[in-house]
């Protein structure tokens, strides 16, 4: 990936638009939204120190939630303004809009090493659909490019690809920040040739959503160790009874081709061999979005089928135990998506039981832990293991789709070294 990256930049002096991921999570308390966690602002920070020490004048445009061309109060960075400025110890100028006037003069007053935000770029229904006159404003401002959104690298937005684009085409320069940079490494050239064993752990809900993940990864794993709601699909597809377990009954087909692929190419490819299960009882209330509420009874564990009226939730303690062993001879992991519901206590035993596997082996045995974005992050700040693995993404489904290979408009976008 030599893409060009702010180390290379000269910006003394220049307008540097630089677009980040501070789609942070915020809830409101005593009439004020508060900032519930602001690792993704932290993230950003080594990026915008360096640029200020270069002389730039930072101009940060960013969305936050999905406000729909509408402004929303409640999805104002304004917020995010006043924790920036406490990380970088300096002012930061808020705009409360991110086009017009009142960005330009505001600009136009900025001095080498000053930072300014400007307000929720999606505040604009233009921003999604990549207005190339939309783009055109947003741009009046930038000398320079930067990107270091990886999460949204992979939506072709004004803001992602259509700034970008205009500045090189004007003859700018459009680079990549260090955390993109740091993603772009990991997930990216670390994984083109992983030292060996490489162990692939997947979860998640759905094959549907990873099959492109599995197939991609088949080609280079040695070992591939599958859990979450996605291993029913699997388990039914040898005809397993999986009670009201989530499934996808149309992908029975896609499970045992990329068995058969795994075969194929010589790969270990592991199922659950137990699973913990419960019994939904539905308690007659809804919840905030109108589904009903299920009391979840007679939690057990289970090696074959799942009765009709329970549903799994997680793998058993065999399975984990057996995958914390293949882990532990790992030199290279790769996680994506928990081994099942981790959120409820009663169900964490098995993500954890491989959160801290994936620690150990990275401690121990000096693997390379490469943790790709989304629930599995969650699984190990929630099992505070976060800080003890070598990388763990900021992108949800930028991740998944750089994984599957796909080419993310946000980072072809950037100029090449």
């Amino acid at each position: 990936m030599a893409k060009l990256t702010v180390r290379d930049l000269d910006v003394k002096g220049k307008r540097v638009f630089l677009r980040v991921d501070y789609n942070v999570p915020m809830e409101e308390k005593d009439g004020k939204m508060i900032i519930n966690d602001s690792t993704r602002i932290v993230e950003t920070v080594p990026t915008l120190k360096l640029l200020i020490e270069k002389g730039g004048r930072l101009i940060l445009t960013a969305h936050l939630g999905r406000p729909k061309g509408k402004r929303e109060a409640s999805m104002s960075l304004a917020p995010v303004a006043v924790k920036l400025s406490e990380l970088l110890g300096k002012p930061v100028k808020f705009v409360d809009d991110c086009i017009g006037e009142k960005v330009e003069s505001a600009v136009a007053a900025m001095k080498d090493g000053e930072v300014t935000l400007l307000e929720n770029v999606r505040y604009y229904n233009e921003e999604e659909a990549n207005d190339p006159g939309f783009a055109e404003k947003l741009a009046k401002v930038a000398d320079v490019y930067v990107n270091d959104a990886f999460g949204a690298a992979h939506r072709a937005h004004a803001s992602t690809e259509g700034v970008a684009r205009i500045v090189t085409r004007r003859g700018g320069k459009a680079a990549a920040g260090l955390l993109m940079e740091r993603e772009l490494k990991f997930l990216g050239d670390e994984l083109e040739n992983p030292a060996r064993p490489f162990v692939v752990i997947l979860g998640g809900a759905k094959v549907s959503d990873k099959i492109k993940v599995i197939d991609r990864l088949l080609e280079k794993a040695d070992t591939i160790l599958i859990g979450g709601a996605m291993a029913y699909t699997f388990k039914l597809a040898h005809g397993v009874k999986t009670g009201k377990s989530l499934i996808e009954p149309d992908h029975k087909g896609t499970a045992l081709a990329a068995e058969a692929k795994a075969k194929t190419l010589k790969v270990n490819f592991q199922l659950p061999t137990d699973t913990i299960i419960a019994t939904p009882v539905d308690t007659g209330k809804l919840n905030k979005k109108g589904k009903p509420v299920y009391d979840l009874t007679n939690i057990r564990t289970v090696s074959g089928d799942i009765p009709d009226d329970a549903e799994g939730f997680s793998i058993g303690p065999e399975t984990a135990a057996n995958y914390a062993g293949i882990i532990s001879s790992a030199k290279t992991v790769l996680w994506n998506g928990p081994m099942g519901m981790f959120e409820d206590a009663r169900f964490a035993a098995g993500t954890n039981a491989v959160a801290q596997a994936v620690v150990d082996a990275t401690q121990k045995n000096g693997a390379k832990s490469i943790i790709g974005g989304g629930d599995s992050v969650k699984a190990l700040n929630k099992a505070g293991l976060g800080d003890k693995v070598t990388f763990m993404s900021t992108g949800g489904g930028a991740s998944l789709e750089f994984l599957e290979g796909a080419v993310l408009p946000g980072v072809a976008a950037l100029s090449e070294k």
